[in-house]
């Protein structure tokens, strides 16, 4: 959520990064400046109210000391008046809060000067490719035949027990799955990051707090009778940790890492590109987040999409990095970059991880801030980013290192699954 103060101050410069975004709702702007400046009239008066509220009081004290009842219970009505005006005056304020809330709320964050224009996922922009696109042939199978085959993922069975969505692993399988976790995790904690486990289900406010209410509240599973949501990413979780948390300036970089399932709703989605694992409802991710001081933020960023691209070179896995155009740019982000890996039987690219910063946009609704060397106090940056999201890499090996004797289990995976070969 942008500041208003932010918003005063850089009017002109906010609404034209929006058009980046295709932003149609930029008259939003003005009423938050009309609020705003609602707002400051009406604590004004409020303020001044409760002055003069203070004053009579004293007054009618220092009338009953004096024995001057008439005087005191003169000034006891004027006070009763005023006590009605001034809850008068708070209820409009309340009013004006929530209203700009709500405003603010449908504002996205502003785009970084990097971000490039366009509408899709089709002006995004390839920052770099790294690894030779392998060449399978005709006769090469899809991961979803190669899990039927070699019995490693059930999906039929996993439809059965809950819907479509929700893949059972089995045998080899799952031992894969459980070899990517742990080399992920054993990866970041060797980059410093500290691993929590975080709760699987949040509460509204964690939901506000990193931004996926109101804005997508459609994807995610919300349990009514408790008001609760089922995480769509450990993103929801592990930055909320420093909700209402103040920082000092020697705690930074905070680094976490978190391996959970996640469960997204995925509404709309249908045809081809969901077979298989390129679309779930349930899926495991290891996911990283950094609170950073906002002069280093964005170096963090090149160090959190530097680490990703070490996971995908451990696993000799073609893979590419895009730079987000504003029409396909995450609503709290400021700047986003995808990593995609080549799949080999289906001849596409598959985003496996997106890795943002999100400026000081999550840190306001958190209200998650330091204090600076001069004791002030100011927001924080937040990024996160996958690391590595796992069904999509799951079907890249499966489908790349597929062979006539079998499937062939990258040299780093070996010590976790203890095999070489799915046979």
């Amino acid at each position: 959520m942008l500041q208003t103060t932010f918003i005063r101050e850089n009017k002109a410069l906010i609404i034209e990064r929006l058009k980046k975004r295709n932003f149609e709702g930029v008259s939003i702007i003005d009423q938050i400046i009309e609020l705003d400046d609602k707002r400051k009239s009406t604590q004004q008066k409020l303020d001044a109210q409760l002055t003069e509220s203070n004053q009579l009081a004293k007054q009618v004290g220092e009338f009953f000391k004096l024995g001057k009842t008439e005087e005191a219970n003169k000034a006891k009505e004027v006070a009763s008046t005023l006590k009605e005006a001034v809850s008068s005056l708070k209820e409009q304020q309340n009013e004006i809060a929530q209203q700009l809330q709500e405003l603010l709320y449908q504002i996205p964050n502003v785009p970084n000067e990097m971000v490039p224009s366009g509408k899709s996922d089709e002006d995004n922009e390839v920052v770099i490719e790294e690894g030779a696109l392998p060449d399978m042939g005709k006769e090469a199978l899809p991961h979803w035949e190669l899990a039927k085959k070699y019995n490693l993922i059930d999906f039929e069975l996993g439809v059965k027990i809950t819907g479509a969505g929700f893949p059972v692993y089995r045998g080899q399988g799952a031992k894969l799955q459980r070899a990517l976790i742990s080399f992920f995790l054993d990866k970041a904690i060797e980059n410093g990051y500290e691993e929590v486990i975080p709760p699987l289900m949040v509460n509204e406010a964690s939901g506000y707090g990193t931004g996926q209410l109101p804005d997508k509240e459609g994807q995610m599973y919300h349990m009514t009778v408790d008001d609760l949501y089922m995480i769509p990413t450990a993103e929801v979780p592990i930055t909320n940790i420093y909700r209402d948390v103040i920082l000092k300036e020697n705690d930074f970089p905070i680094k976490n890492v978190g391996y959970t399932p996640c469960f997204r709703r995925e509404a709309g989605s249908y045809g081809k590109d969901v077979r298989g694992l390129n679309r779930l409802h349930q899926f495991d991710k290891v996911e990283i987040v950094q609170i950073q001081h906002p002069e280093k933020s964005y170096e963090t960023l090149d160090h959190m999409v530097k680490h990703v691209k070490g996971l995908l070179n451990d696993l000799e896995l073609p893979y590419r990095v895009l730079r987000l155009c504003g029409g396909d740019l995450g609503f709290t982000s400021a700047l986003t970059y995808d990593l995609e890996v080549y799949s080999a039987a289906q001849t596409k690219w598959l985003e496996v991880s997106s890795v943002s910063n999100f400026e000081s946009f999550q840190a306001n609704r958190l209200k998650c801030r330091y204090k600076d060397g001069e004791g002030k106090t100011q927001l924080v940056h937040t990024l996160n980013g996958s690391a590595l999201a796992l069904p999509r890499i799951m079907a890249a090996l499966l489908e790349n290192n597929q062979t006539s004797e079998g499937i062939k289990i990258p040299k780093v995976l070996v010590p976790y699954t203890k095999f070489e070969w799915i046979k």
